[in-house]
């Protein structure tokens, strides 16, 4: 969409390819799906600058303002706070009013845009290295339905299992965490008329129990979940209360008390659902993937810190990451940084 909308792409005919079938939302449904997004200010901005993201906010959307995040094997906790200011810290949208307003800005573009719906490639052909690029097209591409293409650029913005990266040999960084999400619309308790979005993440195992328990002992889980003081521990308790003690003597302004989540009354009728955790010159996109790792690289690792950090509940462990929480709770400067940097 962003190449169909580029000035300097005047009188190039630009094809997507897309496997699936073609979605349009004439009306947005009243049942949420269990498919949603947490959609960044920086990706907001994007889809504001190609006409997407007005179409989203009249079809359904919600900002929020306030993260709070706790350990289950103590109660430190961490607050991401930005109710004084207008727009929200990020957005929760479901997939499928995305991809419906996509879809609709799509149809607006001008005639060198077409999408090509139910597309499957099943082959790609490179050039041969000595042949010039101005007498063959760079790439054949062909369909399952066996009409081929013939392109000299191929952008593969074809998911995690990318076939054009499969088949060019690009290597990748990735490690699998041996987990699921289980997925599911929430109907609150009496203490809220909403519904809320739910992603659990959590083990291969633990995900197929959840899927194969019935509405009652879900609801019991998840709320488990969110109130269960099982896992902690005295000693974690104590030296968690005198690190805190400490803290707010130095800094008594800083810090939120912890909130505690609604208690769930009960779960959208089949709404759990379990999904897996996986025309330029080379010297421009050599630059763009330079810039791109400087920002993803440590994203990544961040991650994966804190995916080892917080799979265990060793005592030195857990002590570790309760004195490293609570200190930079009670740092707003870097809780700042640590939002404006998710938010790009």
């Amino acid at each position: 969409m962003l190449q169909g909308m580029d000035p300097n792409l005047d009188g190039k005919k630009i094809l997507l390819l897309e496997a699936g079938n073609k979605n349009v939302m004439d009306k947005v449904p009243d049942t949420y799906s269990t498919r949603v997004s947490s959609i960044s200010p920086g990706s907001a901005t994007l889809l504001s600058g190609v006409g997407v993201w007005e179409h989203i906010t009249k079809m359904r959307c919600k900002p929020y303002k306030r993260m709070q995040v706790w350990d289950a094997c103590s109660d430190v906790l961490i607050t991401f706070d930005k109710e004084d200011l207008e727009d929200g810290m990020a957005y929760i949208v479901e997939n499928d009013i995305v991809v419906a307003a996509l879809t609709k800005q799509l149809d607006g573009l001008s005639d060198n845009v077409r999408v090509k719906y139910r597309s499957k490639v099943v082959k790609y052909e490179w050039p041969k290295p000595h042949l010039a690029a101005d007498s063959i097209p760079w790439v054949k591409v062909t369909l399952a339905s066996g009409e081929s293409v013939e392109t000299k650029l191929l952008i593969g913005a074809d998911g995690s299992n990318s076939m054009v990266r499969r088949k060019l040999g690009i290597p990748t960084v990735k490690w699998d965490y041996d987990q699921s999400a289980v997925v599911a619309v929430l109907h609150l308790s009496e203490l809220s008329d909403t519904q809320s979005s739910l992603v659990w993440s959590t083990s291969h195992r633990l995900a197929e129990e959840l899927l194969d328990m019935d509405e009652e002992s879900f609801v019991d889980a998840v709320n488990s979940a969110f109130w269960s003081n099982a896992n902690q521990s005295e000693l974690v308790e104590k030296a968690g209360s005198l690190f805190r003690g400490a803290l707010s003597a130095i800094m008594p302004s800083a810090g939120s008390p912890r909130q505690l989540p609604p208690s769930v009354a009960g779960i959208g009728p089949k709404s759990r659902v379990m999904f897996p955790l996986g025309v330029g010159a080379i010297q421009h996109l050599l630059e763009y993937e330079t810039e791109r790792q400087r920002h993803n690289l440590p994203m990544m690792a961040g991650i994966d810190l804190m995916k080892r950090l917080y799979s265990t509940d060793a005592a030195p462990v857990v002590l570790l990451r309760t004195f490293g929480l609570q200190a930079t709770n009670m740092i707003p400067a870097l809780k700042e940084q640590i939002v404006a940097f998710a938010s790009k």
